[in-house]
């Protein structure tokens, strides 16, 4: 049953093409996201799918019920773009300026809606039900999963798996690893408050970037000498604001950043050794400051049980040569939320092809990937349900709402 599916999602190729190549030419940004969901719900109810739109905001999501009784599982895919301008030279080239697809995003939304239509019309074969969760706001936050999880959208769903599209690895492959998969992010903005003058006479000033400079220093010292080196943690500065001219020493600067690890309580420590070094440095020069840490998505942690199980579906669908366990990243990916509110796991397709230009890096703005892969994807999903909903499923008498 399961290569009748694989043949009806190759089948689907072209149609997962036109629909990606439309939204990468219309991308809307995180949370302003308008006909984007509109298309995603008219074409799930054309499936015949029941559709809830406005989940959690912006989101959209379907429900596909099976012919007999069994367990529940979701299916997740962002649909949200970046505030980049697209540099392809491509006929599907992003026709708003300064917003395109530079993740990917376009190429979930069009492989989830392909899988719903392939699973709605073998639904009499499934013991239970699929939950197709289209989500907004990936890519900024707070992001849309939280808001999606807290108005319902994992209600009764006993398992979630979602993928990402990557050009990280080459078309043709399946990514992952067991536990800790992509990392927790906290942004930090330092503010600097000197006392500008002339820079002949630095000795009337305090100079804010001198203070900065030291405290850009001082910050790579937090996990090369405060952090157990077993347990991986970045802290880098991103941007670095001050001055406005040569013979000026600035009184001010504002320094960003990142911290990433997979730890919480790492994380509380680095926070505090953050606001220890600013605050000790800009005392000892004479400035006064002020540290802001935002938390962003929680650690994505693909648990043990559907790993093992992702892994073994694979082999026993696609082909064990597919598989590649890597280390993990430290991307973040709100995700993160399904799986701590429901077992589950996330996965990367490969989807890299030197040979189309399809190896640029995630958020680069001549980024594009092998479009195959979206057929690989949804494979890689439908084996899933399969195993759930199918292979594992126990037997039972039809639902008459499936049959009717």
């Amino acid at each position: 049953m399961v290569k009748d599916w694989f043949k009806q999602i190759e089948d689907m190729y072209g149609q997962m093409v036109e629909w990606r190549r439309h939204m990468h030419q219309h991308p809307e940004l995180s949370f302003q996201e308008v006909e984007t969901p509109k298309m995603i719900a008219s074409i799930l109810e054309s499936f015949g799918i029941e559709v809830r739109r406005n989940v959690g905001g912006r989101g959209v999501v379907g429900t596909i019920f099976g012919a007999k009784p069994g367990k529940t599982i979701a299916l997740r895919a962002d649909f949200d773009a970046l505030p980049i301008h697209d540099e392809k030279d491509v006929p599907y080239k992003s026709k708003i300026d300064g917003v395109m697809h530079a993740c990917g995003h376009d190429g979930h939304t069009a492989t989830l809606l392909a899988v719903a239509k392939v699973l709605q019309e073998n639904r009499n074969h499934l013991s239970g039900n699929v939950v197709l969760i289209h989500q907004h706001a990936e890519e900024l936050l707070p992001g849309g999963a939280i808001a999606m999880v807290e108005d319902g959208c994992l209600e009764g769903v006993d398992v979630v798996f979602g993928t990402h599209l990557s050009t990280e690895q080459p078309t043709g492959v399946y990514t992952y690893r067991e536990g800790y998969f992509m990392a927790t992010d906290t942004d930090f903005t330092i503010k600097i408050q000197g006392k500008g003058g002339h820079g002949s006479a630095p000795h009337h000033t305090v100079d804010a970037i001198a203070i900065g400079s030291q405290i850009v220093n001082q910050l790579q010292h937090i996990v090369s000498r405060q952090m157990n080196p077993l347990i991986p943690a970045v802290v880098s500065v991103g941007s670095f604001h001050a001055g406005m001219a040569s013979n000026v020493i600035a009184d001010t600067a504002e320094l960003t950043g990142t911290i990433r690890t997979f730890s919480e309580e790492v994380l509380d420590q680095i926070e505090k050794e953050i606001n220890v070094i600013v605050n000790g440095i800009c005392a000892a020069f004479h400035a006064t400051c002020e540290v802001n840490c935002v938390r962003g998505y929680p650690a994505v942690y693909n648990h043990e049980e559907e790993t093992k199980q992702f892994v073994k579906t694979i082999k026993q669908h696609i082909g064990e040569e597919t598989l590649v366990e890597i280390d993990p990243m430290m991307g973040g990916e709100d995700f993160s939320y399904y799986v701590k509110e429901k077992p589950g796991m996330f996965f990367m397709t490969g989807a890299r092809n030197e040979e189309i230009g399809a190896d640029f890096p995630h958020h680069h703005p001549k980024f594009d990937f092998d479009e195959r892969a979206m057929v690989m994807a949804g494979k890689g999903l439908i084996s899933l349900v399969h195993h759930y909903l199918v292979s594992e499923a126990p037997k039972g008498e039809l639902k008459a709402e499936a049959t009717s």
